[in-house]
């Protein structure tokens, strides 16, 4: 038995084929016994010919038995709300009508009794006696001697009198007896009894251009078809004219394998670029504008991806699915962490939903993430959903650094082992330090993984296992407006911490390090290129330009179609994902607010006390400890503990200048007098009114002074 090589057939690929007999196929003559042997093929080759029955059969592509729209839960589920949304709308349309339908059926059935009037006409006035009357009426006149046929004449004439009259007395009779029993019955059957006589009668009122209903369709925002499909890719460049004196008859087209069609919000439609045209579905992913100003939408309506060979593609497939309306517009979606209790780090991180509402999912572990963006466009809280995961597994120990120092992950204080807040001097040395400690860390790390036995670290790797049996937990570093770091510091600390944070996201996966970085715009002097390209999770907000956007999720990925800069200011929450070098999705995250965060940290700082995993500075966080304990501390010592946070002592103006950057509304109009009064009636007593910092004397508050105004069973607990 020989294995059969088969080959593409008139442009059909067979994908596999089993050893089959070499005669199946092969139904060509004997070779003659004078050929050489050489010459003989060491494979059969399959020709499509009328003597090879199996040919056309085995070059059929696979057809799915299912029609596209009932391939997945998801699809149906997105149709079966299509179809009712558009009955809900056909109810509607109708509904506000009935009046107008009333009154048209009324003149339908007049017109019917017309026309059934002058139907019946015939039949009681016995026409069909008529004929026999005239002719011998017309006889009569021309021989009135006949007696005969004066006679005949008579006899007909009484017939048909006889006729008409019980012709007109049964539809008399028939027409009192319904009018009685409609007048005698109730009103309930009145109106049966009445609409089975009046929709016969309208019926019979009809004509050929006449509909009874409105146009019933509902008005699509998006129409596609695919004649509109091929405009719109020749428009774009990507399929060839045909000849002009045929009318693009002989133009190549598309060959779509589902669709368009309905699906959900939009329509769906999978297609294959025609051979010959040298076009690839990555150009079409690069003219995604210009598809979308053919096809009359915007561009954040077009979805368009690759459909590899794992999922029956090519390089020439493409599925597109084109929304009705913005499909990241509306409420957001709740975070399902604002009621969750616990959560693995190990599994995917809840993330939001793409445009046709699939949830997204991001695993973290063996990852590290970066996130960009413009301000106020969900940056920092889309950051901060995955250091929420974090926060519900006690054995998860959180390192933090936030270059703004603003109140947003303030609440942090309770759970981060490390915390380090603003750009100021003491606070690049806090940073440091805690790079360094993470560093020292991550090398015992390798250390006990390298000495554990391959039956328990088979890979050289964290496991859950390791983690509580050793107390590795899994490590978060989160920092967030890295940008302001950089441009704090001198050049040799700059390209110091660079380095670090280089390490850290490069060789920290293994050891269970997630690092979970940062940034506004990142160019080359505010987020270093040899940093940005290590990471592996790239998430983008929208940007100004494709040049912006390629500096966040990676150079070239706007031709690819990650493009965060066709984003609005209105898609607030919604960016850009990158998964991989050729993955992406646009995402709308979910939403956790503030007050949702700080109960999150408040959950994560309960459930590592009851593991014996409060670390850091957050094992001895005054504020935080109060709050715990149900004690109340006065606004004004939360918020001077947490600007002195990395200083034992500060200058007035320092401190001002700090809580202002923490919460401008409050402490804008803050000078020293106010100050000092506040922080008297919180219980602050002074030791001093002057500080010495780096041999400089001036007015300022020692940071004890402050704790001293904290009640003691919070200090000593």
């Amino acid at each position: 038995m020989t294995e059969a090589l088969v080959r593409p057939l008139n442009g059909h690929t067979i994908e596999k084929l089993h050893p089959i007999p070499p005669d199946a196929l092969d139904k060509t003559p004997a070779a003659p016994e004078t050929a050489p042997a050489e010459e003989t093929p060491d494979v059969l080759e399959a020709v499509d010919r009328p003597d090879n029955p199996l040919a056309d059969w085995l070059t059929v592509p696979d057809a799915p038995v299912l029609p596209a729209w009932a391939r997945s839960a998801a699809s149906i589920r997105a149709n079966v709300g299509a179809f009712v949304r558009l009955t809900w709308w056909q109810a509607r349309y109708h509904g506000i009508r009935t009046p107008k339908y009333l009154v048209k059926t009324l003149l339908l059935a007049a017109r019917g009794f017309y026309r059934a009037t002058v139907g019946l006409w015939p039949t009681l006035s016995a026409q069909d006696h008529s004929a026999a009357v005239k002719a011998l009426r017309v006889q009569s006149k021309a021989k009135p001697e006949d007696v005969e046929l004066a006679l005949r004449l008579q006899m007909a004439h009484a017939k048909r009198t006889q006729t008409r009259r019980w012709r007109f007395g049964a539809a008399a009779v028939g027409v009192a007896a319904a009018t009685i029993g409609i007048a005698l019955a109730d009103p309930l059957l009145q109106t049966g009894m009445a609409g089975a006589i009046v929709t016969p009668l309208a019926y019979l009122g009809r004509g050929k251009e006449t509909h009874l209903l409105d146009q019933g369709a509902p008005p699509l925002r998006v129409d596609m078809s695919a004649q509109q499909l091929n405009d719109a890719l020749r428009a774009a460049g990507l399929l060839k004219s045909g000849r002009a004196t045929d009318d693009e008859k002989d133009a190549p087209r598309v060959s779509c394998s589902m669709g368009p069609v309905r699906d959900g919000r939009g329509w769906a439609v999978i297609f294959d670029l025609p051979r010959g045209g040298g076009k690839t579905a990555s150009d079409v992913l690069a003219k995604r504008e210009v598809i979308a100003q053919e096809l009359g939408v915007d561009e954040i309506q077009v979805i368009m991806s690759r459909v590899r060979a794992a999922k029956g593609g090519n390089a020439g497939r493409v599925s597109m699915w084109v929304a009705d309306d913005d499909p990241y517009l509306g409420k957001p979606n709740p975070s399902p962490f604002a009621t969750a209790e616990r959560f693995s780090i190990w599994d995917p991180i809840p993330f939001g939903q793409d445009a046709r509402g699939n949830r997204i999912e991001v695993p973290v572990m063996w990852q590290s993430m970066f996130f960009g963006g413009l301000p106020r466009r969900g940056k920092t809280f889309t950051q901060r959903l995955m250091t929420a995961a974090g926060l519900l597994d006690a054995y998860v120990r959180h390192y933090v650094a936030d270059g703004k120092g603003g109140a947003d992950w303030m609440p942090m204080r309770a759970v981060a082992h490390r915390l380090v807040m603003g750009a100021e001097d003491d606070a690049i040395v806090a940073l440091k330090a805690m790079l360094q400690e993470l560093l020292v860390e991550m090398e015992r790390r390798f250390a006990i993984l390298r000495e554990l036995p391959t039956s328990i670290c088979p890979e050289g790797k964290l496991t859950p296992e390791i983690v509580q049996r050793y107390n590795l937990p899994v490590i978060f570093v989160t920092i967030d407006e890295l940008q302001e770091y950089f441009t704090a510091m001198e050049r040799e600390d700059r390209e110091q911490v660079i380095n670090d944070l280089c390490r850290i996201a490069r060789r920290g996966p293994a050891a269970g390090f997630v690092s979970n970085f940062a940034s506004q715009r990142p160019d080359a002097d505010s987020v270093p290129t040899k940093l940005r390209e290590i990471i592996t999770l790239r998430y983008s907000t929208q940007v100004v330009d494709r040049a912006s956007s390629d500096m966040v999720l990676g150079k070239g990925k706007a031709a690819q179609g990650a493009d965060a800069s066709v984003l609005s200011e209105d898609h607030v929450g919604t960016g850009v994902l990158v998964t991989g070098p050729a993955s992406y999705v646009t995402v709308r995250a979910d939403y956790l607010d503030g007050p949702g965060f700080a109960t999150l940290c408040a959950k994560g700082r309960a459930l590592r006390q009851a593991a014996g995993q409060l670390t850091g500075d957050a094992s001895g966080d005054v504020t935080a400890a109060a709050d715990a304990a149900g004690v109340k501390l006065a606004p004004i010592l939360s918020d001077v503990l947490e600007v002195m946070r990395h200083s034992p002592r500060m200058f007035t103006t320092d401190l001002l200048a700090g809580l202002v950057n923490l919460d401008e509304d409050v402490y804008g109009d803050f000078n020293a007098e106010r100050l000092a009064a506040e922080l008297e009636a919180a219980g602050v007593k002074r030791t001093s009114k002057q500080v010495k910092i780096s041999g400089t004397n001036a007015a300022g508050y020692q940071r004890r002074d402050i704790e001293g105004a904290v009640p003691p069973e919070i200090l000593l607990g």
